[in-house]
């Protein structure tokens, strides 16, 4: 039976070394597996960092430029601003804000304020198509004043026999 023994060692004995050994294939399979799924990880990796720089580098680029082009316009809207002529512009858009709020406001002053307008609107007409200052430089003030005068009071006569 000793016999038997040592022969049922020696059979476990090499059946471990067999596993053993069949494991330690196996394992080698499995680590080969795994450095090929991490280096292909690290190459992603690698690929997306790059992309990621190259957008970070564009979009910084991008930033200095829209910086320096926003400067440039800052500059250009400062310089506008200091033209000949730009005060006026500004106070006339203040006073169109306040003529517009007091229409809203006061009712009796709007009927009032809108014959006005278009009599100014008229004689602004007129003084484009050159027309009226002609006549002023030939005539002088007082002619076309009286014209002025004349023409209100016909207009005025026509909306009263409406």
């Amino acid at each position: 039976m000793a016999e038997l023994n040592y022969l049922g060692i020696l059979i476990v004995v090499i059946s471990v070394t067999i596993g053993w050994f069949l494991r330690y294939i196996k394992s080698r399979f499995e680590i080969r597996e795994v450095k090929k799924e991490l280096k292909e990880f690290q190459e992603h990796l690698n690929r997306q960092m790059k992309l990621t720089a190259e957008g970070h580098k564009n979009a910084e680029t991008e930033i200095d430029e829209l910086k320096k082009l926003n400067e440039n316009l800052r500059i250009s809207v400062q310089t506008l601003g200091q033209k000949p002529g730009h005060v006026e512009i500004r106070l006339l858009n203040i006073y169109d804000g306040a003529l517009r709020r007091m229409q809203l406001k006061a009712p009796g002053f709007s009927s009032a304020w809108e014959v006005a307008l278009q009599e100014a609107e008229k004689e602004y007409e007129e003084n484009e198509k050159g027309f009226k200052s002609i006549i002023k430089k030939v005539f002088g003030p007082s002619i076309t004043h009286n014209t002025e005068v004349a023409h209100n009071t016909e207009e005025k006569k026509e909306g009263f026999s409406n």
